[in-house]
């Protein structure tokens, strides 16, 4: 790895506490163990009106090089991240998603197809959303984020 990564930790969920969030939790301490960088963790209500621009924010800062969100990526009504992440995308990493589902697959059967997990570019910053599942951040992080990351950040950057 050239340089750590310089990541922001985004949990969208209406009940989830800084104590109660196991799935951000093992997101930051997966990107630590990796060599990279937390400067920036928050949780969020399900909103679209709250999450594009915070991702917006952070994207604009420069302490960000990508930002994982987990949760809302489901069908529920409630669940909105993956409308507010597409619509802020510029470049989308179709590959990403269609992996994950297949991965998904593997672990848990059909249901892998109610997953809208999203990645791609805004702004030059990288955007990740995952479920948010602890078993979904885990594989999504070992499987396909961590191995690529520092790859996608230079690629991304020129």
């Amino acid at each position: 790895m050239s340089r750590p990564v310089r990541c922001a930790v985004v949990t969208v969920s209406d009940t989830r506490t800084v104590e109660s969030d196991r799935s951000g939790q093992i997101i930051q301490t997966l990107l630590i163990e990796s060599g990279h960088q937390v400067g920036d963790y928050r949780i969020v209500p399900d909103e679209p009106d709250r999450i594009g621009p915070l991702c917006q924010t952070l994207a604009q800062g420069p302490k960000v090089d990508c930002i994982i969100l987990t949760g809302g990526t489901g069908i529920a009504p409630r669940d909105t991240t993956y409308d507010a992440i597409a619509a802020l995308l510029e470049k989308t990493l179709p590959g990403f998603g269609e992996i994950f589902r297949q991965l998904s697959f593997q672990e848990i059967g059909s249901r892998a197809i109610a997953s809208r997990a999203v990645a791609g570019v805004y702004q030059s910053t990288l955007i990740f959303s995952l479920p948010g599942s602890s078993n979904a951040v885990t594989l999504a992080m070992k499987a396909l984020i961590l191995p690529e990351l520092p790859h996608l950040v230079s690629q991304m950057q020129g």
